[in-house]
């Protein structure tokens, strides 16, 4: 099975939808009704048990992309942020045998894992402003926690530098192959695909720049419930990359938004409330953003299945060259 398989096809869709309900029959839950959420690198699906109200968030995972032992690592993570650095994150609802992660057998077997279903919904358009600056704090404490935490054995999660991301691994594909690209975009987008080589090259890997992150801080990875702090969901995507990077995630596929700059500016405010971000780190946000984007070209092109890279297409490709141009054009970008 290609590694994008959940985007593959009905009849993909229709192997991960029973083993969502083998999940769930193990799980104790034989009544109980699933709905599919979303699916993008895997499938998610809402629980009900109608027998108790109760409500739950089913992931299967799709085959190829983790081990069993980087999705434990993961939930390790997730539930030492929230014993530890007060970050509210879903707690995982272990099979009745114990195990965090169950595999469902089959011709295919699968692995699910069962969490708590967090109230609150997406942050709202008109309070991006505010929102990333909560953003940043959060954000800040979870770095903050990755730097000191002792990681337990057996820790496993891959890594989003340059070559993993846009090199010789390209893990979501080649950008060269995105939707869109012609002669023209190949030739802007390789001057910025070199331009972003030599700028990570520099800026390094320090631990104080490099470490465990989220990597998908999007606003549609937390949730708002009145005047609590947001809940961090989906740690997937999460492993070893810059700080800067989880900045950079969060303005995924809104990054020509004229209220990026104040995004940004307002994720700075509530980072530094936690954390210093020294002010030579700030002046290469745009390089991380750019990297991220293009990252994004080369998902979109090899994610077809799913609704937003199906959306978003050729035009998302076109838009990241207008900004290329723009990022290149120098400091004042």
């Amino acid at each position: 099975m290609r590694a994008h398989d959940l985007s593959a096809g009905d009849d993909v869709l229709a192997r991960v939808h029973e083993a969502a309900r083998k999940a769930v029959r193990i799980h104790g839950l034989p009544g109980a009704e699933i709905t599919l959420i979303n699916v993008s690198e895997n499938a998610t699906y809402r629980v009900d048990d109608p027998a108790t109200g109760e409500r739950f968030v089913l992931r299967v995972h799709r085959l190829g992309y983790h081990s069993t032992q980087a999705i434990l690592s993961e939930l390790d993570w997730l539930e030492a942020l929230r014993e530890e650095a007060g970050v509210r994150t879903p707690r995982v609802l272990p099979s009745p045998g114990g195990s965090r992660v169950l595999t469902v057998l089959g011709a295919e077997p699968r692995d699910c894992v069962m969490f708590e279903f967090l109230p609150g919904t997406e942050p709202s358009q008109d309070r991006l402003v505010p929102d990333f600056e909560r953003l940043g704090a959060i954000t800040a404490r979870m770095h903050r926690h990755a730097r000191s935490w002792r990681r337990p054995a057996g820790f496993t999660r891959f890594h989003w530098d340059y070559e993993a991301a846009l090199g010789a691994e390209s893990r979501w594909g080649r950008w060269q192959d995105g939707a869109g690209v012609g002669v023209e975009a190949l030739a802007v987008l390789g001057r910025m695909d070199k331009e972003l080589r030599e700028r990570l090259h520099w800026f390094g890997r320090d631990p104080g720049r490099y470490g465990l992150i989220h990597a998908d801080l999007r606003p549609a990875n937390l949730l708002v419930a009145g005047d609590e702090p947001p809940s961090v969901i989906d740690f997937d995507d999460c492993g070893f990359g810059w700080y800067l990077y989880d900045l950079a995630a969060a303005v995924s596929f809104v990054e020509h938004h004229p209220q990026v700059p104040e995004m940004i500016a307002a994720w700075v405010r509530g980072y530094r409330t936690v954390l210093d971000l020294p002010a030579e780190d700030e002046a290469e946000i745009w390089t991380f953003i750019m990297f991220r984007r293009l990252l994004l070209v080369a998902w979109i092109g090899t994610h077809t299945g799913v609704e937003i890279a199906a959306e978003l297409g050729a035009g998302y490709t076109e838009g990241t060259c207008e900004l290329a141009e723009r990022y290149l054009s120098g400091p004042s970008r």
